[in-house]
């Protein structure tokens, strides 16, 4: 499972048995850190998964930003509520591409309002298991 926190809404993407395909799940609204994680506490255990993948942006340096710190603190917070292992992973770019994606899937301009949270995170996790997959 793969999580792109942010100020507002919180994108959970998760992927198939074969670890193979990133999917996105839902939106969360981001309430509070202890609440946002029980919230994804709660899907990970519903969803029976192995290991949460916690998107982080890192500046052009690849240090990390005041971004970078909060989703390292909600990584924490998470492993409070679960005993699942949560790894840092990084995000740069990832809701550009998830909107790239909805261009190239011929989505029109009024249906790519709104939210891409959920997809910003498939796209994290996509990328997370492209990576693991070639080790």
């Amino acid at each position: 499972m793969a999580v792109d926190p942010g100020k507002k809404h919180i994108g959970v993407a998760i992927s198939d048995p074969t670890e193979t395909i990133a999917t996105p799940l839902t939106v969360l609204k981001h309430i509070s850190r202890p609440l946002d994680a029980a919230s994804i506490a709660n899907l990970a255990q519903q969803y029976q998964v192995g290991l949460i993948v916690m998107g982080r942006s890192l500046d052009e340096e690849g240090l990390p930003t005041p971004q970078s710190r909060l989703a390292e603190r909600l990584a924490e917070a998470i492993q409070q509520q679960c005993d699942l292992p949560v790894t840092m992973y990084d995000e740069s770019f990832s809701t550009q591409q998830a909107r790239q994606a909805r261009i190239d899937m011929g989505t029109s301009r009024r249906k790519r309002r709104g939210h891409l949270d959920d997809l910003a995170a498939a796209v994290i996790l996509q990328s997370f298991l492209d990576m693991n997959i070639n080790r």
